[in-house]
């Protein structure tokens, strides 16, 4: 009988890359990039309201590729959103694709979307061969700020929001801020609460330059929108990178401050309250309990809301007040399944100060109680 222990150390390089016109023939990034892999050949793979609103893409693509060592299979067009989260029917058709194409582990899958459709192509790219390349392009504000410059991608399952998936890091992240200029300014309002969280979590001053800056980004003003994007992203990589636990092997995840009530939420509603409402709404439920339990000052606190407020961020969802048989709040489930999705021990981050959190491992429903009562005057008061 005998045991023996082997240390095998990984090394990732996550590219990230902030530029306009990624696909223009002038553009030197994306063929840097191939460069650098030395792969032979590439899978496209466009999310469908990113192909209606940018209609030269579909060519402009694979017309990139032309005069580059990569053979370029050409552009599928897929559907996106949540909907195609929903089961693993996009993940079977881009495995389809990608087994036509002989796309290989050398090979690279340009990923083209919003943050729902990454997850879905990514998630497929991280389990053919066991891991193709994957180039993500974020389209959206939310993911170019957050989710699309992670290293999870996954699909819904059992009722779960992200269920099935896999840690993967991109081979890199290319954030074209052009495409931001397509998206819905509610929607790419609605994309900034990433951004709110991850100063309140991890760059007071960065909170306090939203602050300042609140008009222009309410407007989207392109030039503050693309800094905060960028200061948004480069924050949340730096965690991933550095924070010790990059594939969440722990119970700590401050990046998760107010996604426990989110990802709640977003099940509850079907998935017709989108993740960025979702976050806005949990981040508010999460700061006055932080408040209410005596973790956070209250001038500090109003201070978060007044940002809410003054992005049109929403910050209450008839959902928080729905009930099981036993009149309990349906959404405190959602801190059982985080406790799940934690491996067994709840951790929460709450707010010790702007920047600051703190880590708890149980929250009071009855408290809770009175913040979602509270939430749901303040959005009374203000419609």
């Amino acid at each position: 009988m005998s045991r023996h222990n082997f240390a095998i150390p990984v090394v990732f390089t996550h590219r990230i890359v902030f530029t306009r016109n990624a696909f223009a023939p002038e553009n030197p990034h994306l063929a840097d990039i191939l460069h650098e892999g030395g792969g032979r050949r590439a899978c496209v793979f466009i999310e469908q309201a990113v192909a209606t609103a940018w209609p030269g893409l579909i060519d402009a693509v694979p017309a990139y590729f032309a005069g580059l060592a990569v053979d370029c299979c050409g552009s599928t067009v897929l559907p996106g959103g949540e909907a195609c989260k929903a089961d693993d029917a996009l993940v079977r058709q881009v495995w389809e694709t990608l087994d036509q194409a002989r796309i290989d582990r050398h090979s690279y899958v340009l990923a083209i979307g919003g943050g729902a459709f990454l997850d879905a192509v990514g998630f497929a790219a991280a389990t053919a061969h066991r891991g193709v390349r994957l180039l993500r392009f974020p389209t959206t504000t939310l993911s170019q700020d957050d989710g699309g410059v992670g290293v999870k991608c996954a699909i819904n399952g059992y009722g779960k929001k992200n269920w099935i998936g896999s840690f993967a890091v991109p081979f890199a992240v290319i954030n074209d801020f052009e495409f931001l200029r397509s998206q819905d300014p509610a929607d790419c309002r609605a994309g900034l609460i990433e951004a709110v969280k991850v100063a309140l979590v991890k760059d007071p001053e960065f909170f306090t330059w939203i602050e300042t800056h609140l008009p222009a980004l309410a407007a989207l003003d392109p030039a503050h929108l693309e800094i905060c994007v960028e200061r948004s992203a480069l924050l949340h990589v730096g965690h991933i990178a550095s924070g010790g636990d990059a594939f969440e092997c722990g119970s700590s995840r401050p990046l998760d401050f107010g996604h426990w009530a989110a990802h709640k939420l977003e099940s509850l509603t079907a998935y017709q309250l989108p993740h960025a409402p979702a976050v806005s709404v949990g981040l508010a439920l999460d700061t006055l309990y932080s408040v209410q339990a005596g973790s956070l000052a209250a001038a500090a606190g109003a201070r978060i809301l007044r940002v809410l407020d003054a992005l049109q961020l929403t910050t209450y969802h008839p959902a928080l007040d729905w009930r099981d048989e036993s009149g309990r709040r349906r959404i405190f489930a959602g801190l059982d399944e985080f406790r799940e999705h934690l491996g067994g021990q709840l951790t929460v981050l709450l707010l010790q100060d702007l920047g600051v959190g703190v880590n708890v491992h149980h929250l009071d429903e009855l408290l809770l109680d009175q913040c979602i009562d509270e939430l749901r005057r303040r959005s009374g008061s203000r419609s």
